[in-house]
């Protein structure tokens, strides 16, 4: 079965850190760039991060870039992402999504996101951020 699996969401402290693993499973992982979507209450699908496929090459939106890290380790079929220095705003549902229909250039632009942007989805984790 083609899929992802994200998992490590939960509470998290304004300041502090959080980690998401997100698993893959039924394709060649090590062929296709990953990133990592999210979701926040009321609000628009909003595009963070993107991997290449070495892991070498990453992509950051200006929302997360500095405080979170995307990483990957092939050999387990897993992207990572490193949440640190956490806001409020970090609140949202995290989904891992490949297989890209768009431009990174489009996915940067605010109400761009949809789920056709994606050929592929995790069923999310909620990270929460709070006092």
């Amino acid at each position: 079965v083609v899929k992802l699996v994200e998992s490590g969401g939960g509470l998290g402290q304004l300041g502090g850190s959080r980690r998401l693993p997100c698993a893959a499973a039924g394709f060649p992982f090590i062929s296709v760039g990953t990133g990592w979507v999210r979701q926040a209450p009321g609000k628009e699908l909003e595009w963070g991060s993107r991997v290449e496929r070495s892991g070498v090459i990453t992509y950051y939106s200006d929302s997360v870039k500095g405080r979170f890290a995307i990483s990957r380790d092939n050999a387990k079929n897993t992207v990572y992402l490193q949440m640190n220095s956490l806001k409020a705003e970090d609140t949202a549902v995290y989904y891992c999504a490949t297989d890209y229909k768009v431009s990174l250039a489009a996915l940067r632009v605010r109400l761009s996101v949809t789920r056709a942007s994606f050929g592929l989805w995790g069923q999310g984790t909620q990270v929460t951020v709070s006092s």
